[in-house]
């Protein structure tokens, strides 16, 4: 589809047509043909589910400069070329933030948000931003604070490779996941979505990847106190990708929210628990 500023963005429908509408943000890098419920669940949760890749990611034009908040304008411009009224969100891992926009600037459209493994704001007080975090995500969210063109020179370097063999991304990824993550990376079905989601994120450059980093150590653009839907954060504690610092200080700010940490899951887990996820965001099906 086509945005009101003539930009080009890739979307994915599944599941149940007649169903209720729920957008699930992918991932960083990610695209739309990643991890979500099987369509077959899908149609038994009657559930139209719709996926997209933001800008710079898959064939999606890219928006340089774009703040998280941006992607409540797209969200809403797709809603409007599907004739979705109202819906409701979910967003896992990169896509944390960009839910917890869509649930601040839409709250007439959107029902219930759902928020897993997510960041929470760079500039949030009183939170040790880096602690608990993986050293490659230290060095590549360090590099888009102090020097936003070594860390484009990086990633665009390193998605070279990846386009080439997706394979990459998991096997650099292995040196820093927890017993937990190895588990479930280990499940064949799990690993193919995973590398056909990197693929196809990073098909035509690295774009939605810097601009995702840089957004994500700016401002968003809105403020979570802001919030007024129903918002439901889900975190394992042993994540070092997303620490879980940053769910619960979340947890604090957000006036109508559930947090759910589980102590032994870390940050692939959340891919299992998805359904459940689903299951929560239709409660208030209308």
């Amino acid at each position: 589809m086509r945005t009101g500023d003539g930009r080009r963005l890739a979307v994915e429908v599944s599941g149940d047509p007649s169903g209720l509408p729920v957008f699930l943000l992918h991932g960083t890098p990610g695209s739309r043909l990643g991890p979500a419920p099987r369509p077959m669940l899908l149609y038994h949760q009657q559930v139209r589910m719709i996926t997209y890749d933001r800008p710079g990611y898959g064939p999606s034009d890219p928006l340089p400069g774009r703040l998280v908040a941006h992607v409540a304008a797209d969200v809403a411009a797709i809603a409007d070329d599907l004739g979705i009224a109202r819906f409701a969100v979910v967003g896992r891992s990169g896509g944390g933030p960009h839910a917890l926009a869509c649930a601040a600037l839409l709250p007439d459209r959107v029902t219930r948000v759902a928020v897993l493994v997510s960041l929470a704001p760079h500039d949030a007080d009183g939170l040790d931003w880096f602690d608990g975090m993986a050293a490659s995500n230290v060095s590549e969210y360090t590099k888009a604070l102090a020097r936003p063109d070594r860390l484009a020179a990086s990633l665009r370097k390193r998605s070279v490779a990846i386009r080439k063999d997706p394979f990459q991304l998991l096997m650099q990824l292995r040196r820093e996941l927890t017993e937990s993550d190895l588990r479930v990376v280990a499940d064949a079905g799990i690993r193919a979505m995973l590398l056909r989601n990197y693929r196809e994120a990073l098909r035509v450059s690295a774009d939605g990847w810097v601009d995702d980093a840089l957004s994500f150590c700016s401002p968003w653009g809105f403020s979570v106190t802001d919030i007024s839907v129903p918002v439901l954060l889900w975190h394992g504690e042993q994540d070092s990708f997303s620490p879980v610092g940053h769910t619960r200080w979340l947890a604090t700010r957000i006036p109508s929210v559930t947090a759910i940490l589980q102590p032994a899951a870390a940050h692939f887990a959340s891919l299992r628990v998805l359904p459940d996820i689903v299951t929560w965001l239709l409660a208030d099906r209308s």
